[in-house]
C-alpha cells in the first residue's frame, strides 16, 4: 500500500506540473495517443482522486456537508451561505471528476484517467480473465463517478464526453444528455461489468480499495446498482423495484469489511482529506452545526460521545483530564459567524488550550484523524437503502421496521457503540410506519455524518430533514443541485444553455430528475 501511494504521489506531481504548462502546449496533446502509463497506476490514481474529491471539506472543491447543514463555519461563512461563485466550486468539482468534457485539457481528473487506463489495458498482454476483471474495475469506477455527476448537476455531457481529438474544430462543444437516460445506461453498464467478473482470479494489484479482490468488487457492483435503483424509485417505481430486487438477490454488502473506500488512510501526502483540511492545516474553520447537534441532543444519540467534545467541560489540572459528564453538546449556528472556542468540536488529535487531544466522553475515538476511515459506499448506507426499499414495497429481505433497526445498528457498530446502547436508542426512537420517510430520512442523515454526498442524496430523495435557508444566503433556497461549471458557458455555450433551459433553469433550486417531491 505504501509503495502504491508513493508512486501515486510522483504521478500526481507529474500531472500537476503538466497542468501548469501553457494552454498552447496542451493543444498539442492527443488524448487518443497519450504517453503510455501502466493502466493499474492510472486506476489507482483515479481512485485516489475520486475519494479525495468526494471526502474533502476543502471549500474550493466540496461543500456538500453544507448542503445538508451538518457542519457550520467560524470566521468565513460564505460557503455555508452557499456562495459558489467567489470560489468556483461547481467548476472545480466538475473538472476534478471529469478533467474537462472535451478531454483536451489534461488536468487531474477521475474519468480521463479511467479512459486512458482502459485504452492502455488493451495492449498489456493479459489473459482474458485477468483483462476482464481489470476492465470491470475500470467500468465500475466510471459508473460511480458518472452517477455522482448526474446527482450533482442533472443533465451532463455523457455519450459524447471524453472522446474529442485535440485540435479538432468544436472539440469542446459536447452535447448534454438527458440525466434519466444516463442513469438507465449506467445500470446497464453495471450489469455488463458484473458479468465480466471472475471471482476466482484477482484484478489490479494496484487497486487501493479492494486490492483486486473481485468478490468484493462483485458486491460493490450489486450495491451500486441497488443505490441507483432506490434513487430511481419516485420516477420509475416498477423498474426501480426490478433493479433493486435483482441487486439484493445477487448479494449486497453484508458487513463493514465490504465497504467501498479505505478503512484506514495512509499517513503523509495521502492522509485522510478531512484531517488534512481540518487539522493538519492548523486552521479552526469547522464545527458541528446546531442543526445536527440539536437533533442528536433531542434523541440522546450515543454517537455524540464519539463524534464531538462537549463545550464548557471542567478540566481537572491535577489529573490532566476533563471531568466526565461535564459540559454540553452545543453546535455552531448554521450560516452564522461562530467562535471556535464557544462550541463543541469534532473529535480529533488537535491539542486544545489545556494541552490534551480533543477526544470525547467515550474513550479516545477520533472521527477526524490522519488514518481515519473514508468510504464512498458502505454497509451502513446500504442498510438504510434496504429499509427505504422495504418501505416502498420492495422485496429485500426484511420488514421496514426490522431493516430500520438494522441500519441504525450498523451505524452504531461502525463507530464502536455497544449493541446495548444501540438497542436502547432504537427503542426510544422507533420506526414510524405512518411517516417512514421522516423516520428513515432523519436517521440516515445522522448516520451519513461526514459523508456529504451520501447524506445529500438521502435528504433530497426523502425530503427529511427540512433545511432552512440561512438569513445571509446568497441563493434562493438550500441547494438541491449545483449549477453548471462557469467554464462550460465559455467553451460549450450553446449546449449548456440548451441544457439549462431543458431542466428548468441552471439554478441551485432546480431539482435533479429523480427528486420529484
Amino acid at each position: 500500500m505504501k509503495k502504491i501511494f508513493l508512486i501515486l504521489s510522483i504521478l500526481s506531481l507529474t500531472v500537476i506540473t503538466n497542468s501548469c504548462e501553457s494552454d498552447i502546449t496542451s493543444l498539442n496533446e492527443d488524448p487518443k495517443h497519450p504517453t503510455v502509463v501502466p493502466s493499474g497506476l492510472l486506476v489507482a490514481s483515479a481512485e485516489q482522486e475520486l475519494i479525495s474529491q468526494l471526502l474533502t471539506p476543502n471549500v474550493n472543491n466540496n461543500i456538500s456537508r453544507f448542503f445538508t447543514q451538518q457542519w457550520a463555519q467560524t470566521t468565513y461563512i460564505d460557503e455555508s451561505n452557499y456562495d459558489m461563485v467567489t470560489r468556483p466550486i461547481p467548476r472545480n468539482h466538475y473538472n476534478r471528476m471529469m478533467a474537462s468534457s472535451s478531454a483536451i485539457t489534461h488536468s487531474p481528473g477521475v474519468l480521463s484517467a479511467l479512459r486512458d487506463a482502459k485504452q492502455f489495458l488493451q495492449n498489456e498482454g493479459l489473459d482474458a480473465v485477468k483483462k476482464g476483471n481489470n476492465e470491470a474495475i475500470i467500468e465500475l469506477l466510471n459508473v460511480y463517478t458518472w452517477a455522482n455527476l448526474v446527482d450533482t448537476y442533472g443533465d451532463i455531457p455523457y455519450f459524447g464526453a471524453l472522446k474529442a481529438v485535440a485540435g479538432a474544430d468544436n472539440a469542446s462543444e459536447i452535447p448534454y444528455d438527458d440525466a434519466k437516460t444516463i442513469y438507465l445506461d449506467l445500470v446497464k453498464r453495471i450489469d455488463a461489468a458484473n458479468a465480466m467478473i471472475n471471482i476466482n482470479q484477482s484484478g489490479y494489484t494496484d487497486d487501493i480499495f479492494y486490492k483486486g479482490n473481485m468478490a468484493k468488487w462483485k458486491k460493490m457492483a450489486n450495491s451500486l446498482k441497488f443505490r441507483l435503483a432506490v434513487t430511481l424509485s419516485d420516477v420509475e417505481p416498477t423498474l426501480a423495484k426490478t433493479y433493486a430486487e435483482a441487486a439484493y438477490n445477487a448479494g449486497l454488502f453484508d458487513s463493514k469489511e465490504d465497504n467501498f473506500g479505505l478503512a484506514s488512510f495512509p499517513s503523509g501526502l495521502f492522509a485522510n482529506p478531512v484531517y488534512q483540511e481540518a487539522i493538519q492545516s492548523g486552521r479552526n474553520d469547522f464545527i458541528p452545526s446546531d442543526v445536527l447537534v440539536n437533533y442528536m441532543n433531542s434523541t440522546s444519540d450515543p454517537r455524540r460521545d464519539r463524534w464531538f467534545i462537549k463545550e464548557g467541560r471542567t478540566f481537572n489540572s491535577v489529573t490532566g483530564q476533563y471531568v466526565p459528564g461535564t459540559g454540553t453538546y452545543k453546535g455552531g449556528v448554521y450560516g452564522s459567524n461562530n467562535s471556535f472556542t464557544g462550541y463543541s468540536h469534532m473529535t480529533s488529535p488537535k491539542i486544545d488550550v489545556n494541552g490534551v487531544p480533543e477526544v470525547g466522553d467515550d474513550g479516545n475515538y477520533m472521527i477526524i484523524a490522519e488514518n481515519a476511515q473514508g468510504f464512498l459506499l458502505d454497509y451502513t448506507e446500504i442498510s438504510f437503502l434496504r429499509a427505504e426499499a422495504a418501505a416502498r414495497g420492495f422485496n429485500v429481505g426484511g420488514t421496514p421496521a426490522n431493516l430500520y433497526a438494522a441500519a441504525i445498528t450498523a451505524s452504531m457498530t461502525e463507530y464502536g457503540i455497544s449493541s446495548t446502547s444501540a438497542a436502547a436508542f432504537i427503542a426510544a426512537n422507533p420506526f414510524n410506519a405512518a411517516n417512514w420517510k421522516q423516520s428513515i430520512g432523519f436517521q440516515a442523515w445522522v448516520a451519513m455524518f461526514n459523508k456529504g454526498f451520501q447524506a445529500w442524496n438521502f435528504a433530497r430523495r426523502l425530503d427529511y430533514p427540512v433545511f432552512v435557508n440561512p438569513d445571509d444566503s446568497t441563493v434562493d433556497g438550500v441547494p438541491v443541485r449545483m449549477k453548471y461549471s462557469d467554464q462550460e458557458y465559455l467553451l460549450n455555450k450553446d449546449n449548456v444553455t440548451a441544457a439549462a433551459q431543458k431542466i428548468g433553469g441552471d439554478n441551485v433550486t432546480t431539482k435533479i430528475f429523480w427528486d420529484v417531491f
